[in-house]
C-alpha cells in the first residue's frame, strides 16, 4: 500500500509523439443520445454561464477548500511536471485540482465516518519516507523545497492523508467481497502459455468521461492535454491529474498487457501500430476519450535480448579548442580506420594510445539502458568487435566496443500469487470507481 501511495507522490517520465484523429460519426452519436433525454434543440440560457470562469473554491459537506489549497496543490502539480504552462492551461489546472480536492475530501469524510481515522503520525511516517527517497539523509530539506516551489508539507501530508484514508477504506468495504477463483487464475496462466511469443504491450492511459452534453468540451480538454504532452508534459504527472480510470493512482500505467484486455477493438487497432514512446489521442471510446501513450513492448513470456548485460569499452578522442572542421575531420578518418585495427578488447589500451585517445571500461551495462539508437547496433555486434563512431566535434568522438554479453534468461511468467494478487486490484479498482461515483452523487457540494 504504501509503495502504491509512494509511486503516485513522485513524478516520472515525459512521453511525446503523434496525436490520431477523432472517429467519424461522433456528432450523429451524440445528438442521438441527445435525443433521449427529451432536450429541445435551440436552448436559450436564461443567464450567462461559464463554468471555467468560477471561482476555484468549494464547500464539501460543510468542509471548505480554499484558494490556498488549490495554489498549494497546483504548484505540486507544476514542480512535477517541470514546464510553464500557459493563462488557459492554468485555468483548466486549477479546475482540475480543485476537482481532485473534493473527491479527496470525499474520500477522507467516508473513512472518518467509519472511524477509519487516519492518524498524524501514520501521514507523518509516509511523508517522511517519502522525503528521505527525494533528499536521502536529510528529509528536512524537503520543508525547504516544497515551500520553495509555493506548496507546502501540509498540502502533500493532506494528500497523504486521502491516500490512506481511500485504501483504508476499500480494504474494509471492497477488498474483503472481492473473490478470484483458482479456475480464473489457472485459466489466465494456460492463455499465458498459449500466447508465448505474441507480443504484450505496456501502455499508458488518460481516461476523460464525457456525456452527450459535455462531448465537445471534453474533447477540447483531451486535444490541450495531447498538445501539454507533445510539448514535453510528464504523462505520469497529467494522467495522476486529470484521468478518470483507476490507473490515475499509478500514473495512467496500465502494466504489461496483451491488446485483447484493453476490450475496445479502437484501441486495440490504434495500440497495435503504435511504436514505444509514442503518444495517440484523443481516441472517442463509448463513455469518453482516451490518450495511450506506449512505454514499452515485449514478446509473451520469452526472454528481451534488450535485457542483455554487456561489457563494453569505450574509446573517445576529443578536440582542442579552436581546431579546424578540415583537422577534426582527419582526425576522425584516422580514429576510425584505427578503431577497425584494433585486435579486440585486449588490444584496446595500446591501440587507443597510439590513437591518441581514452578508453574506459563499462561493466554490468544492460542494453535497454543505451540509447535507442544505439541498442539495436550493439546487438549485432561480436565480442571485439566495435560501433560505428558518434558524437561530436564539442563533445568529443566515441566507439563502444563489445567485450563480453550475458544474454537474460527465457521469462518464466508471472506465478499463481502474482496473476491472482493482478486479478485482485483489478476488481477492487473497478468497484472503488463506482463507490467513488456514489459518493459523489451524495455530496453536498457547494462552489463560490
Amino acid at each position: 500500500m504504501t509503495a502504491k501511495i509512494i509511486s503516485r507522490l513522485l513524478s516520472i517520465a515525459a512521453a511525446t509523439g503523434l496525436a490520431a484523429a477523432p472517429l467519424a460519426g461522433q456528432a450523429q452519436q451524440t445528438m442521438a443520445q441527445g435525443d433521449l433525454l427529451g432536450l429541445p434543440s435551440d436552448l436559450s440560457m436564461l443567464q450567462d454561464s461559464d463554468p471555467n470562469h468560477r471561482v476555484a473554491t468549494a464547500v464539501v459537506n460543510g468542509f471548505v477548500i480554499t484558494e490556498t489549497d488549490i495554489d498549494q496543490r497546483v504548484a505540486l502539480l507544476l514542480a512535477a511536471n517541470q514546464r510553464p504552462v500557459s493563462e488557459d492551461e492554468m485555468l483548466r489546472v486549477r479546475m482540475q485540482v480543485l476537482r481532485n480536492l473534493i473527491d479527496e475530501t470525499l474520500q477522507i469524510q467516508a473513512a472518518i465516518a467509519q472511524e477509519l481515522d487516519i492518524s498524524q503520525a501514520e501521514v507523518d511516517q509516509t511523508y517522511a519516507r517519502v522525503a528521505a527517497q527525494n533528499f536521502g539523509q536529510e528529509p528536512g530539506k524537503m520543508d525547504e523545497y516544497l515551500t520553495s516551489i509555493g506548496s507546502a508539507p501540509q498540502a502533500l501530508k493532506r494528500q497523504i492523508t486521502g491516500e490512506l484514508a481511500w485504501n483504508a477504506l476499500l480494504r474494509r468495504n471492497i477488498a474483503p467481497f472481492v473473490n478470484v477463483s483458482s479456475e480464473e487464475v489457472n485459466e489466465l496462466i494456460d492463455r499465458l502459455e498459449a500466447s508465448r511469443g505474441t507480443e504484450e504491450y505496456r501502455l499508458g492511459e488518460i481516461y476523460l468521461s464525457a456525456t452527450p452534453e459535455t462531448e465537445a468540451a471534453v474533447e477540447d480538454n483531451a486535444n490541450k492535454i495531447v498538445e501539454q504532452l507533445r510539448q514535453g508534459g510528464s504523462f505520469v504527472a497529467y494522467a495522476r491529474q486529470f484521468s478518470e480510470a483507476s490507473t490515475a493512482a499509478v500514473g495512467g500505467d496500465l502494466g504489461w498487457i496483451q491488446l485483447a484486455q484493453l476490450q475496445n477493438a479502437q484501441l486495440e487497432a490504434v495500440a497495435a501500430e503504435m511504436s514505444p514512446g509514442q503518444l495517440v489521442g484523443p481516441i472517442r471510446i463509448p463513455g469518453g476519450f482516451s490518450i495511450l501513450y506506449l512505454i514499452d513492448k515485449r514478446q509473451v513470456l520469452m526472454a528481451d535480448p534488450r535485457d542483455a548485460v554487456l561489457s563494453l569499452k569505450q574509446i573517445q578522442i576529443s578536440f582542442d579548442p579552436g581546431t579546424s572542421q578540415a583537422a577534426a575531420q582527419q582526425r576522425v578518418a584516422a580514429f576510425t580506420e584505427g578503431v577497425q585495427n584494433i585486435r579486440g578488447c585486449g588490444d584496446a589500451e595500446n591501440a587507443a594510445a597510439q590513437l591518441g585517445a581514452n578508453v574506459v571500461t563499462n561493466d554490468q551495462i544492460r542494453v535497454r539502458s543505451l540509447p535507442e539508437a544505439l541498442q539495436n547496433i550493439v546487438l549485432q555486434l561480436q565480442v571485439g568487435q566495435s560501433t560505428p563512431p558518434f558524437g561530436s566535434f564539442e563533445e568529443g568522438v566515441r566507439v563502444l566496443m563489445l567485450c563480453g554479453r550475458d544474454d537474460p534468461q527465457v521469462a518464466a511468467g508471472p506465478n499463481f500469487d502474482q496473476i491472482m494478487g493482478e486479478l485482485e486490484d483489478e476488481r477492487v479498482e473497478k468497484r472503488a470507481q463506482r463507490y467513488l461515483r456514489d459518493l459523489r452523487n451524495d455530496a453536498f457540494i457547494e462552489y463560490n
